[in-house]
């Protein structure tokens, strides 16, 4: 009864939005709400615009991609600004067909759902509210009804320009049912929905042979010639093309490039001059954004075709590149399992992550600096601090090839292993070298994979598993420690305290006795020696712990744990390897004492409770560390 009731709602809610009245009634409510005269390219960019816009980090964040599109920020924002933004601004690029370029499976025809979907509920509400002249099978535009020579008075007084011509059936009407009364000229709300042809529209090519333009552009009813007489008769024409029936909102054509060249054509009229060729009618006005998709290798094989100059000039292209970070990757593979019937499955802590690893290093070129490599690069593109670098460094990366992120492997692939592993499962559980084992498996059944790329991805497996082991043991490492936080900040206060002393050439007061003794140096060489730190370089290194400590003290900040990253790390290392043999002889006793049993329970129950381990998943992670101890 509850769903019932929602649809009630739903249903006395759209009631509520309809609205009806005569031509001069629109003119009033259009100088009470001057939006509602907006162009099509302007209602697009207005809905992207009023979902939310946000800074980060300098770049504009459109909140209305969020939640569905992951790591195409960049591209996103370029679309909007490069295309959406002047196009609503009434200039030329509004002119020019949108095509999306990308390799498969990188969010393309996502991004256009997104538009179809986006189209159908902002036409619901107060800013995105589309009228119609009544009946109209294209939804035509009220304001094509004002004559030519008044537009500009128009223009002064409301301040919007009409652009287009009433079309043929709206012309006849005018005279046969309004006797040219065009204040007299019935006008209503119409609601966007591709599912009822109204005002979205999606053309796919089929068969050449059999594809007909009226697909386009509608075509001529046979059966109603005998009632109207003529074949030039505007009521005896079905005004059902896919660009009829778009008009006033977005026309997607999948597989532009792959269309005959006879309906490509009929877009050079529309994108150009803003209207289309039907029938024996003059040209018939529409207002609508076209947006294609393709991937880079039929758009190379379509430029380099010098009969297509013409369609070429009025493109835009807008790349849109695979994703190239670790955490928005994660992102995508979550969605696509939450929206399947697995979504049950438990899948252990960076399962996702180290599968986006992998996918994230196929995707990225190797870099040009000689002093970074692909693991440090993937890093810093995830936003990572890595010691040695900066942002700058970032840009520069980004720039070193304009075409990275355009090959590689897919999140459809990826998603295709993961479920095939889930599946496979009898226990509803995976980690993440059942996922990478999956992928490697998989390398053998793609159909598009040279030797010598799967011998490229089958290195990238390794990178990743070499990642999870690091991951894996700091897990253990954590959940072995009693308090981990506490005693990490218990060492580093001591190192620091020791540090201090040595560069100031002081002492220190020994906490029991309160005698004076000398800085701690095997302390301080044991920590540090966890990072490649050498006995030359740990002066050096000493001194700018203190400096940085100094320029948070600056600033008014308290330097603690997560203040310097290799210094962290070294804490994280020194407590490890100082647990190891306890973690060693605990994970990998096959017949564990009372003692060693109790201290296995309370890690496990660490890990369920404070790191999302199932008990399966995290009795899998301890025996896997406790093998990698071993070795």
């Amino acid at each position: 009864m509850d769903i019932l009731k929602r649809i009630e709602h739903y249903r006395e809610e759209e009631e509520k939005l309809k609205w009806e009245g005569t031509f001069a009634q629109y003119l009033d409510l259009l100088k009470e709400k001057p939006w509602i005269g907006q162009s099509a390219h302007s209602r697009v960019f207005n809905m992207i615009k009023d979902a939310g816009v946000e800074e980060v980090e300098g770049k504009r964040k459109y909140k209305f991609f969020s939640n569905q599109l992951f790591g195409l920020e960049e591209a996103l924002e370029r679309l909007v600004e490069e295309y959406f933004h002047p196009a609503a601004k009434r200039l030329d690029v509004r002119k020019r067909i949108l095509l999306l370029m990308g390799p498969v499976s990188g969010g393309k025809s996502t991004l256009v759902s997104m538009l179809k979907r986006g189209l159908e509920h902002y036409s619901r509400t107060e800013r995105g509210g589309v009228f119609s002249i009544k009946g109209c099978p294209m939804h035509e535009d009220p304001l094509h009804l004002i004559p030519q020579h008044l537009r500009e008075d128009f223009y002064e007084e409301y301040g919007i320009r009409i652009e287009g011509n009433l079309s043929p059936l709206n012309t006849m009407r005018l005279e046969k049912e309004y006797h040219g009364r065009i204040e007299d000229v019935q006008v209503e709300r119409v609601f966007f929905s591709e599912d009822k042809r109204v005002g979205i529209g999606t053309f796919s090519p089929s068969d050449p042979k059999s594809q007909d333009i009226a697909d386009l552009t509608g075509s001529i009813d046979f059966s109603t010639i005998a009632e109207f007489g003529s074949e030039s008769d505007p009521r005896a024409y079905r005004f059902d093309g896919e660009l009829n029936k778009a008009n006033r909102g977005l026309m997607e054509f999948q597989e532009m490039l792959k269309c005959d060249e006879k309906f490509l054509w009929h877009l050079l009229s529309l994108t150009q001059e803003g209207n289309f060729k039907a029938g024996r009618f003059a040209l018939i006005s529409a207002d609508e954004l076209i947006v294609a998709h393709t991937n880079e290798t039929e758009y190379r094989s379509f430029i380099s075709n010098k009969k297509n100059e013409a369609l070429h000039s009025r493109i835009i292209v807008m790349p849109v590149p695979y994703n190239l970070k670790v955490t928005q990757e994660e992102k995508i593979y979550e969605k696509m399992i939450n929206e399947s019937d697995v979504s049950n499955v438990h899948v252990a802590p960076h399962t996702l992550r180290v599968a986006a690893m992998f996918t994230i290093l196929t995707r990225m070129k190797e870099p040009k600096r000689g002093d970074i490599d692909l693991i440090k690069k993937m890093r810093l593109y995830d936003g990572e601090n890595v010691e040695g670098f900066n942002s700058a460094d970032v840009d520069e990366m980004k720039k070193e090839y304009q075409d990275e992120g355009m090959s590689g492997i897919d999140p459809r692939y990826v998603i295709n292993r993961i479920s095939s592993t889930i599946i496979r499962k009898e226990i509803p559980t995976i980690n993440a070298l059942d996922v990478l084992r999956a992928l490697k498996e998989g390398l053998d059944q793609h159909p598009s994979i040279t030797n010598e790329l799967r011998e490229k991805y089958l290195n990238f497996i390794s990178l990743a598993r070499k990642e999870y082991d690091d991951i894996a043991k700091k897990e253990v490492q954590k959940a072995f420690v009693y308090s981990y936080e506490e005693s990490a900040k218990t060492l580093m206060d001591n190192y620091l305290d020791n540090v201090e002393a040595y560069c100031n050439k002081a002492k220190l007061h020994d906490p029991l006795t309160g005698e004076e003794i000398n800085p701690d140096e095997k302390l301080m060489r044991s920590i540090e020696e966890q990072i490649g730190i050498s006995e030359n370089a740990k002066k050096a290194f000493r001194e700018e712990i203190l400096i940085r400590i100094s320029a948070y003290a600056r600033k008014g900040k308290r330097f603690d744990y997560n203040s310097h990253d290799r210094l962290r790390e070294a804490i994280q290392k020194k407590l490890f390897a100082d647990l190891k043999d306890v973690v060693k002889i605990t994970t990998s006793s096959k017949t564990p004492d009372e003692q060693q049993l109790k201290k296995v329970n309370e890690v496990v129950a660490r890990l369920i409770d404070e790191h999302g381990y199932n008990s399966t998943s995290a009795n899998e992670l301890l025996r896997y560390v406790g093998s990698l101890l071993n070795r």
